[in-house]
């Protein structure tokens, strides 16, 4: 079968960095985003991302309009420059793309999130654990919503209010759940 064949696929030809042990395997990062209410008001929006393993993140979001979900995701990492900066990079089942930044010494996280048009305009509907099953079938049905092109595009970048190694509260994936 040749990549692409079983979509959703992944492919990448840059080799995952040595440094990838040090530098993020099992890191765990509390991040905010300076972000407006719907009266422009500031807020915060927090997010936690933990990099489960070489191929796999687990995240909740927890302020914002996707405040209450909890997903894990199939993810590639690339290294930008060694102990300095990582691309992260995944697709949802909702149809949503997300590419991270991390960067290390600067403690930030920038951020491209392209969330398909049931994501955006169905945030409660996005809501949830994907690890019960009505959940990741409404999700699932969230990307049937709208065209490829009828996207959000949401570029921001987060200040790193905590970084650590393990899992926090975030309960990690065995080998039996679903990955899409």
């Amino acid at each position: 079968m040749a990549p692409g064949d079983n979509l959703p696929d992944f492919l990448t030809n840059t080799t995952l960095d040595p440094t990838f042990d040090a530098d993020i395997l099992d890191t765990h990062l509390i991040y905010d985003y300076d972000a407006q209410d719907s009266d422009g008001n500031p807020e915060k929006w927090r997010y936690e991302l933990w990099c489960f393993s070489s191929n796999r993140v687990i995240y909740a979001i927890h302020g914002g309009p996707m405040a209450g979900r909890i997903n894990y995701q199939r993810a590639t990492y690339q290294c930008i420059r060694p102990g300095e900066l990582w691309q992260i990079n995944w697709l949802e089942e909702t149809g949503t793309l997300v590419s991270a930044v991390y960067d290390i010494k600067e403690r930030k996280m920038t951020t491209m999130i392209a969330f398909s048009e049931g994501h955006w305009k169905g945030a409660k509907e996005a809501l949830g654990d994907k690890r019960k099953k009505e959940d990741l079938e409404r999700w699932r049905g969230l990307a049937e919503v709208g065209r490829q092109t009828s996207r959000f595009v949401l570029s921001e970048q987060a200040h790193i209010v905590e970084t650590f190694k393990g899992k926090g509260a975030l309960v990690p994936i065995g080998e039996g759940d679903p990955l899409f």
